[in-house]
């Protein structure tokens, strides 16, 4: 009977561990910022991501004529890694605007793009840029490759 007991305990407990990290999984899901439109911006940044782009960019005394590249690229633990960096826009970028700041993308990765909200967390547990991907299947554990 004891060990009846046991694995009925284990079951509920476990039950109870399911239950709170799929609420604590939706809640995360649904807490986007509020500073992001989601359903405008193909690309969008939250307020800290644009914050630490422009503090990047004074720092390292960046021309005024590099903007900011988002893309994908092959490789990573899923499949696609995410790129962000200074760069001359060319004649076939897509110039997306977020936070008042000019974002550019090769029409080619915005397939894989569309809809990302792109943050910059700058917490005890959690610093750097994060991406919430929406056309993502799945991705790995440090965030920085997806697969779709």
């Amino acid at each position: 009977m004891a060990l009846e007991e046991e694995n009925l305990d284990d079951v509920i407990s476990s039950l109870i561990d399911d239950v709170d990290d799929e609420e604590s999984a939706a809640t995360e899901a649904t807490e986007l910022p509020q500073d992001v439109n989601i359903d405008q911006d193909p690309v969008a940044l939250t307020e800290r991501a644009a914050r630490q782009v422009r503090e990047i960019k004074r720092k390292e005394s960046l021309d005024g004529e590099l903007y900011l590249r988002v893309a994908v690229e092959g490789g990573g633990c899923s499949g696609l890694s995410y790129k962000l960096g200074f760069d001359i826009k060319t004649d076939e970028d897509k110039v997306v605007e977020s936070q008042g700041m000019d974002i550019i993308i090769d029409p080619k990765h915005l397939m894989y793009l569309e809809g990302i909200v792109i943050d910059y967390p700058d917490g005890l547990d959690a610093r750097g840029f994060t991406f919430d991907n929406p056309n993502a299947s799945e991705s790995c554990g440090c965030g920085s490759s997806f697969a779709v």
